[in-house]
């Protein structure tokens, strides 16, 4: 997202503004009033007067509210006859306030416009382009303006209403004021979207009082939200900031599912991912455990839910696969788009169930693991059978929607993601090397719940013989012993693809290979080609298709590391796993302490600072996860260890992380250094 773009979201629910709040399709395509995969606003402009506001100063302490300050231009000798401060708030339903002041010493007479315009674009419309016109209905009267839109079933309603009365029309609001000195006048907005769809209505929240009131409800909710995360003790300010910014990032990324009350999951991103993954889901959920369980508990549960029991081409789905995308925009409602959900990835189904076995070993929750062994049980068979697409013992993918599926489905999910050292693209069936591990843990940790949840031991006794059976054939096939490092997939003639890339990372986080590929491994991860002093990149300098500032073809990802350092300190690579993970969270304070989804992967020598992706999301929920799991690393935490505090690689230094509601550190995490 732009960095002069700024967004005030709640979940599902988000505005992206220019930095005196107005929004325009002309200045950002992610410009609008979003929500349910719609933009139902995609114009609002305040002026006061005859010439054009400009900013002040711009306060977002919180993701769901901003303050704008606003003047008319006026020249070099000339005073500024008011300020104009608008308040947005967003708890579902948006709320903005205005408010003009005059300045000056004499009575005024000054119009204030607010143009509005709605077009209920589809959210795949606006990132991709074109937006189809719509028949927009428009009702008002002198305090409010409604636009609706309906194909069939498929409705969206967006309503604003003023707390004072004026002139409205189709185009918006407008008011004259007339002002004594000093004097001092406002109006609030209320917008209040509505949507129904065949088999879905969304309900919108119902203003809970004045602006004010709510904005002390919400961080209220914040502070409750935080409060449930450990405590972080340390005297490195950047860290405690970082660490505060992904809690405040997973806050503002949740959506309320309402499967039960109160539970929320991660969505994967503002502001083009604001919605179900699961991939994005399961990776967040697993960095945040030790702080944060509920959201694996809900992703779980919500994910089993929409697990395929079917099979059909257009959607990619098998039984027992878990889905990759929900939408609910008027594409994938109408048919135009597979995302109803879209079952397009390989991974997020073993991933599924390493996270059940890591959530039943942090929390000891058995009777949701208890509740889930039929979900378990059918995603194994998936990958035993429908995941398996040639029979060969690996998990390959192969674009089955030849329309609008995805070509790569493996986390690198860009068209040019897999390919071959000089460049060429590997063909499918693909089969990545991190899948493969995925299966190997996810095989070995469904045996371990299979003994001690399910009572099962013949169904422990299979996978365990699985694992083992594909962990040699994997060393036999996808080791390169001239390079010293796995290949990044099998293409569709079994041919290893000789791409040097971050995945072989993921490997030593599944557990897959032996030490001396771990140290080899170790290694090639920490050398000038991967690693660029911020981070490991997604594809090596010497690669014929890098690009530092490619999504997946030399650019670095910190979930990406953050993964990769917890694979090194798995196989005691301690050194190098902090050398990344240090070197992650040195990063964090050139994004305000907010990692972004991805930065470039210039060498940190050439620019000394790490450079923004132009398109990336922030906040985006696996980037928010990051440092939680690189702390999770350095201290080593693992559940049942004896409590300790922790002395990190430089600069981090002394860290305690105190469990919620602990008075001191004599009641800090369990964990080992």
């Amino acid at each position: 997202m732009s960095e002069d773009a700024i967004s005030v979201l709640d979940g599902s629910t988000f505005v992206v503004s220019d930095r005196r709040g107005d929004v325009s399709p002309e200045a950002g395509a992610e410009h609008g009033f979003f929500a349910q995969d719609t933009r139902f606003l995609a114009r609002w402009s305040l002026s006061v007067g005859e010439r054009p506001l400009e900013l002040l100063s711009l306060h977002q302490g919180t993701h769901y509210e901003s303050d704008f300050i606003l003047t008319p231009q006026v020249a070099p000798e000339e005073q500024a006859p008011c300020s104009v401060i608008r308040r947005r708030l967003i708890d579902r339903v948006w709320l903005e306030e205005v408010t003009v002041t005059n300045h000056l010493h004499t009575p005024v007479a000054w119009p204030v416009t607010l143009t509005a315009a709605a077009e209920f674009a589809d959210l795949f419309e606006v990132k991709s382009g074109p937006v189809a016109p719509r028949p927009v209905t428009v009702e008002h009267d002198d305090r409010t303006l409604t636009f609706a839109y309906r194909a069939g079933g498929f409705h969206r309603a967006v309503t604003i209403t003023a707390s004072r009365p004026g002139t409205v029309t189709p185009n918006g609001f407008a008011f004259a004021l007339e002002l004594a000195a000093a004097e001092q006048w406002s109006v609030t907005f209320t917008i209040l979207s509505s949507a129904a769809q065949p088999g879905t209505r969304f309900t919108a929240r119902v203003p809970r009082g004045s602006r004010a009131e709510m904005s002390v409800d919400k961080a209220a909710e914040l502070a409750r939200w935080t409060a449930a995360a450990p405590v972080l003790d340390t005297a490195n300010e950047d860290l405690a900031r970082t660490y505060r910014a992904s809690l405040s990032d997973l806050a503002a990324l949740r959506m309320a599912p309402d499967l039960r009350t109160g539970l929320t999951l991660p969505a994967a991103g503002l502001p083009w991912f604001m919605a179900l993954f699961g991939r994005d889901s399961l990776i967040t959920s697993l960095q945040a455990l030790p702080y944060l369980p509920s959201l694996a508990a809900t992703t779980l549960t919500v994910l089993a839910a929409r697990q395929a029991t079917t099979r059909d081409d257009f959607h990619e789905q098998e039984p027992g696969k878990i889905l990759h995308e929900l939408r609910f925009g008027e594409l994938t409602a109408t048919g135009q788009r597979p995302h109803s959900p879209y079952f397009g990835s390989a991974d997020a189904t073993p991933l599924f169930l390493i996270l059940l076995d890591e959530y039943h070993r942090w929390t000891g929750d058995s009777e949701l693991v208890a509740r889930l062994e039929p979900n378990a049980r059918a995603a194994l068979t998936w990958i035993a059978d429908s995941g398996d697409i040639d029979g060969d013992g690996y998990v390959e993918y192969a674009r089955r929607n030849v329309a609008s599926g995805l070509v790569n489905q493996c986390w690198k999910d860009s068209w040019d993601s897999i390919q071959f050292a000089d460049g060429h693209l590997a063909h499918g069936p693909i089969a990545t090397c991190e899948i493969q591990g995925y299966v190997y843990d996810a095989q070995r940790r469904a045996a371990r719940l299979a003994r001690t949840v399910w009572h099962d031991e013949a169904l422990a006794v299979a996978l365990e013989g699985r694992a083992e059976r594909l962990a040699a054939q994997f060393r036999r096939d996808f080791w390169l012993p001239e390079r010293g490092t796995h290949a990044l997939a099998l293409d569709g003639d079994k041919r290893p693809v000789d791409g040097l890339c971050s995945n072989i990372g993921h490997l030593l986080w599944s557990g897959i290979v032996d030490d001396a590929e771990a140290a080899l491994t170790a290694a090639a991860l920490l050398g000038e080609d991967l690693y660029s002093g911020w981070g490991v990149r997604t594809l090596a300098r010497s690669a014929a298709g890098y690009n530092p500032l490619g999504y997946h073809t030399g650019t670095v990802w910190p979930h990406d590391n953050s993964l990769i350092a917890a694979g090194l300190a798995r196989y005691g690579h301690t050194d190098a796993a902090g050398q990344i993970a240090t070197a992650m969270l040195a990063a964090a304070p050139f994004f305000q302490y907010r990692l972004p989804e991805v930065f470039a992967g210039f060498p940190a020598a050439d620019t000394s600072v790490p450079v923004a992706f132009p398109t990336a999301s922030r906040p985006q929920a696996w980037a928010a996860g990051t440092p939680l799991l690189l702390l999770s690393t350095l201290l080593g935490l693992t559940p049942g260890d004896e409590p300790v505090t922790g002395v990190l690689a430089a600069p981090v230094g002394a860290v305690t992380l105190r469990r919620p509601g602990a008075a001191s550190d004599r009641e800090p995490m369990t964990g080992r250094v």
